[in-house]
């Protein structure tokens, strides 16, 4: 029989953000505008990344319909920028338990998060300029589970990655003494703390 754990117990959280990279996806509006929604459930596989989304999201819409992105990844001082893009979202007609939570409508969220559209090189969305790293996507597959109706798995290929000059090392390395990507943790912004080492496979 094995012990009872003095050190836990139990819980009921709202939400599981228990500490995820913050990104903010650009897809292709139906008018040939781009849309940026913030996420914070992601995870890469080689070069796929999954990511996680709301059905009710005007992204879902988007990628339903062009499915290509870019994954752009904010640094940590970019969080307040992030936060003025909370309270909108790009869907016209404001889903109901969205406009109850103080959710309206945003036509254009680089204006509202002060940042600057470039153009991608291989899929159609616009980059995030301000952000240091932005991989240009394509979607492989889009799952929406029965047991939750409301979220999206979406796997996404990388066909293209663009990262600022003062966050690399070396011709193809990202030098992660420079890169402090912004994290969300339980509904809080932070950044990285201080390196703590590397694994034996790093080549940095």
């Amino acid at each position: 029989m094995t012990a009872a754990d003095p050190q836990t117990r139990a819980i009921t959280p709202k939400i599981l953000y228990y500490g995820m990279p913050v990104i903010l996806i650009t897809t292709w509006n139906e008018d040939t505008t781009v849309n940026i929604t913030p996420i914070s459930s992601s995870f890469a596989l080689g070069d796929n990344i999954v990511l996680g989304i709301s059905t009710s999201s005007k992204a879902y819409d988007n990628l339903t319909r062009h499915p290509e992105c870019v994954i752009n990844i904010p640094s940590a001082p970019l969080w307040e920028n992030v936060e003025r893009l909370a309270p909108y979202t790009g869907r016209t007609a404001v889903p109901e338990y969205k406009e109850a939570l103080g959710f309206t409508h945003c036509k254009d969220k680089f204006a509202a998060g002060g940042f600057t559209a470039v153009d991608a090189e291989v899929v159609q969305p616009s980059r995030i300029a301000e952000c240091p790293l932005q991989i240009e996507a394509r979607i492989q597959r889009m799952t929406v589970p029965e047991y939750d109706p409301f979220f999206a798995i979406v796997e996404t290929r990388a066909v293209r990655v663009h990262a600022h000059e003062n966050i690399l090392i070396g011709e193809h390395h990202v030098d992660p003494r420079r890169w402090k990507p912004l994290i969300y943790n339980f509904r809080h912004y932070f950044g990285l703390g201080s390196p703590l080492g590397a694994t034996f496979r790093s080549e940095t």
